[in-house]
């Protein structure tokens, strides 16, 4: 059943995943509502690009699902939420997991639950509590054969670089990787590392897992283009973009530029015209 539910994620031909991440407002950090503030026109927006997967929220899912059709994109579904994004730590950090998450994924006929990883400077404590979301999930997930994405995610310092910044050092990227694949992961969504030709490393470590990049912050047009061609490059089964998607000025422009780079193995020549 797993398999089953893994091949409503990965295009039937290129065997690549497209996921459009639309969680952020689970996370209560005003910066990142920028471009959803109305949810249900944000997920129509991205549907009309029709990739793989959009990425929601137990109480947004209904936007992709009461959408009409068959060839609408597959619900990856959230299941936890944290406050570990903003300029500095709070007093109590934390990352909780909902209820019976496989079992809402199940009912919201999901292709896939996704949970976080988290490695943060000074905050060892959520890390522990990731741990734990990850080892009940993994319980969940195989008894209703519901694909386990796990996201493992390294951030430099709050106090230093603000909220949710992304290390990039490979060799911090690497063993948290690994260490989601020990722990269960059916798939892998990963932070970019600063030297993007050095990601075939990530893909090995992870043995064969599929490993999806995700955006690790927002950037312009042409370094996302580039980045996202050599990913592809070093091996990796697919991308999901959040606020680089959905806080585009033409969202849907730029999901089907970089579609054609993940599934057509389109070069970055002549992509930034359409934008």
């Amino acid at each position: 059943m797993k398999t089953y539910r893994l091949n409503r994620l990965f295009h039937p031909v290129s065997k690549k995943c497209f996921d459009v991440a639309i969680d952020h407002g689970f996370f209560n950090e005003y910066a990142f509502l920028e471009g959803i503030e109305n949810i249900q026109a944000a997920v129509e927006a991205i549907v009309e690009a029709a990739p793989d997967a959009i990425q929601l929220t137990v109480g947004q899912a209904k936007y992709l699902q009461q959408i009409p059709g068959r060839q609408k994109p597959a619900l990856v579904l959230r299941t936890d939420v944290a406050n570990v994004y903003g300029r500095s730590l709070p007093a109590v950090a934390f990352s909780k997991m909902i209820d019976q998450a496989a079992l809402q994924a199940v009912r919201l006929d999901a292709a896939c639950m996704c949970i976080n990883l988290f490695s943060i400077p000074g905050a060892p404590e959520v890390t522990a509590q990731c741990i734990d979301n990850i080892i009940k999930l993994k319980l969940e997930a195989d008894h209703y054969q519901m694909p386990l994405m796990i996201e493992p995610l390294v951030f430099q310092p709050n106090a230093e670089k603000g909220g949710y910044m992304v290390d990039g050092d490979i060799k911090k990227i690497i063993p948290l990787v690994r260490q989601a694949v020990e722990l269960g992961a059916d798939i892998i969504k990963a932070d970019p590392c600063t030297n993007v030709r050095e990601y075939h490393k990530v893909v090995e470590v992870a043995g064969g897992v599929p490993v999806l990049v995700r955006g690790g912050g927002k950037t312009n047009d042409e370094e996302i283009i580039q980045r996202t061609t050599e990913l592809m490059k070093q091996g990796v089964a697919g991308i999901v973009y959040g606020r680089n998607i959905i806080q585009h000025k033409k969202p849907e422009e730029i999901t089907r530029v970089l579609m054609d780079i993940v599934h057509k193995n389109a070069g970055p020549e002549g992509s930034l015209k359409y934008l």
